[in-house]
């Protein structure tokens, strides 16, 4: 896998400019990138969007496959030195609280571990920031981390009428 996508980048594409009403086509790359091992996202972003009620949790419901274990040994341990880090940063607790029990620090860590690009909609933060960010997580692992439209422009993504 070249490329992680955050639960983020699924639920604002369904939410927003790719809704799958009226992009089809975004879905279906989707679908082709995985095909050709280029995309993939990690089992807890799977079950974040399984779990909702909606045609994104039915989508990734019918793609199971598209959601790649990370609870292998190598994935664990770099999820320990990110928890490590980040009790030890200088975070809003809750904030803080937050990012560690969800999927960020596990598919920063598989990203990590792939030698793989995080895609989020999250940005980078100023440094001495009290908030935990997935990009800046990044930042500190040596994890590379775009957004949605710079994935999409580096794949040389076109969703056009023919």
């Amino acid at each position: 896998m070249r490329y992680l996508l955050d639960s983020n980048t699924y639920i604002q594409a369904k939410n927003f400019y790719y809704g799958m009403d009226i992009c089809p086509a975004y879905w279906d790359w989707l679908d082709w990138q995985f095909q050709l091992g280029l995309v993939a996202s990690i089992q807890m972003i799977g079950n974040e969007l399984k779990d909702g009620n909606d045609e994104l949790a039915e989508w990734a419901k019918a793609r199971p496959e598209h959601f790649i274990d990370n609870d292998d040994t190598e994935t664990q341990a770099v999820f320990s030195e990110i928890v490590q880090s980040v009790v030890a940063g200088d975070y809003n607790a809750g904030n803080r609280d937050n990012f560690l029990a969800k999927a960020d620090p596990w598919i920063i860590a598989k990203a990590k571990t792939l030698g793989a690009t995080v895609v989020t909609h999250e940005s980078l933060l100023l440094p001495n920031t009290k908030k935990v960010k997935v990009p800046n997580i990044c930042l500190q692992f040596d994890v590379p981390c775009l957004n949605t439209f710079q994935f999409l422009r580096e794949l040389n993504a076109r969703f056009v009428l023919e």
